[in-house]
């Protein structure tokens, strides 16, 4: 729990309760709370760890029950005062007046009907809140169920959020935090044009390469999973909201699915619509799946990216030393003056939890039994957890470290002259047998490709000069 909460537990210690009731009974709730008896019977009954349902996923059920509201109003299945007042306490959840007010843990019932339950008994709450302050005389108190949950239920509320709080995050976190990354590394691309070094494949030394060249594949290893992404916004915008509880629809009114995504869509200004096939919407997260391994493609992109540019960043004097990047902060405890790169490893490490967390995610979503999925709030806390990570080490990565990359231009220039791949250019010359003569020549002897060349009466000093330029073999 947050402070707030922890406070209020101590609160409901000194017996500051007030009585609150389900279909199965009476609820002693801390009198400063906002929620109501559902939410407090999942506090007691799931105290599992301290991973609660992370902001985006609250934020995405309130913008569900603010157009399911619009929508009951519209199609005369909840009176028109109730629906402003429900529409009102989402905006304030929505701006963050009720911070505390959403503690449930992730590990719950897996179709997040605690969940979606606590946001209806917040709204609620804070809906006859404002009733009261505007001197608004109500036949009927707000209900949970009856009004803010109407024509839904949680097996239709919660996957149609999940879809919400993923197209949210991707398109408000991770892609422009990518975005940028590859607006930085085309400028160093540029900035680097004309540049030649050694290119390098299986760890050992390989024909040339222009260092723009490289930063262009860096930048395209994050260009294209952002095209990936976009690609998996189109299959979340499908939702399962006016299935109800099996998938039939039950409850709901016609054109209730079709409205409220329309709503919805007004309210978030992305593109959402019925699923074409509740029954598939309820008990599948093939969408969630498919956009989550867009996700971890960048990555896997980002994992290698960060990997060269350690590598060719290693030293200062004993390594490739290829590059420099920027010295952030001291890096021993017990070695003075050493300097690591803390960006790289710190991407490294979120790739690698974004992998696992892919893998929790195709687990879970196998797990739709019949008619429902019921591995809802982990998929969601991991998905989001994911997006957010990565999207915070993507920005970190770009400013403490991209951005500081500097080519160490004597070094590339030294490791390419000392390179025998450049015996490469010789094979149409002289064959590919003869040209890897030369090379064994060189390398065991300790001479230069030039001198070996010659020396084994393949070329003429001027015919191998004339033949073997690294600027015109990129």
């Amino acid at each position: 729990m947050d402070a707030d909460d922890t406070n209020r537990g101590a609160n409901a210690d000194k017996g500051a309760y007030r009585i609150e009731h389900d279909s199965m009974g009476e609820v002693r709730v801390p009198q400063d709370t906002p929620w109501g008896a559902q939410t407090q019977r999942s506090l007691e009954n799931f105290r599992i760890g301290t991973e609660t349902l992370p902001r985006g996923m609250v934020r995405a059920l309130t913008l569900v029950k603010k157009a399911a509201a619009q929508a009951n109003v519209e199609l005369g299945v909840l009176d028109r005062q109730l629906g402003t007042l429900i529409e009102e306490a989402a905006d304030e959840v929505l701006a963050g007046l009720h911070p505390g007010a959403f503690p449930l843990r992730v590990w719950q019932t897996g179709s997040g009907t605690q969940s979606n339950m606590n946001v209806n008994e917040v709204l609620a709450h804070v809906a006859n809140g404002l009733a009261t302050r505007h001197g608004v005389s109500l036949a009927r108190p707000v209900h949970p169920n009856d009004h803010v949950n109407c024509s839904q239920s949680s097996n239709d509320v919660f996957p149609t959020a999940l879809h919400v709080a993923a197209t949210l995050a991707i398109t408000e976190e991770l892609l422009p935090s990518a975005h940028k990354l590859a607006s930085t590394l085309r400028q160093l691309e540029e900035k680097n044009e004309g540049i030649i070094k050694c290119g390098r494949t299986h760890l050992q030394d390989a024909v040339p390469i222009a260092f723009s060249q490289e930063i262009s594949g860096w930048r395209s290893l994050v260009e294209t999973p952002c095209e990936q992404l976009e690609a998996t916004l189109e299959g979340l915008g499908r939702l399962a909201l006016g299935g109800t509880a099996v998938g039939t629809g039950l409850n709901a009114p016609a054109d209730f699915d079709s409205l409220a995504a329309e709503r919805l869509s007004a309210l978030t200004s992305h593109s959402f619509r019925p699923a074409p096939n509740k029954f598939h919407a309820l008990t599948s997260k093939d969408a969630v799946v498919f956009a989550h391994g867009a996700v971890k493609a960048l990555a896997c992109n980002m994992m290698k990216v960060a990997n060269d540019v350690r590598w060719l960043a290693s030293g200062p004097r004993l390594g490739l030393g290829e590059i420099r990047i920027p010295a952030n902060e001291p890096g021993s405890s017990i070695m003075p003056g050493k300097v690591n790169p803390t960006q790289c490893e710190a991407v490294t490490m979120v790739a690698v939890q974004v992998m696992g967390n892919d893998a929790a995610i195709g687990i879970a979503a196998s797990q739709g039994n019949f008619e429902l999925n019921v591995f809802m709030p982990v998929i969601a806390y991991d998905f989001l957890q994911s997006v957010r990570l990565l999207a915070d080490a993507v920005s970190s990565f770009d400013a403490h470290c991209v951005r500081g990359i500097v080519a160490n231009r004597e070094r590339m220039e030294a490791n390419l002259r000392n390179s025998l791949m450049l015996v490469t250019c010789l094979s149409p010359h002289i064959g590919y047998e003869r040209a890897a003569k030369v090379a064994q020549s060189a390398f065991a002897g300790g001479t230069s490709l030039r001198e070996a060349c010659v020396s084994l009466g393949f070329l003429s000093g001027e015919a191998f000069d004339a033949i073997c330029k690294p600027q015109e073999m990129v």
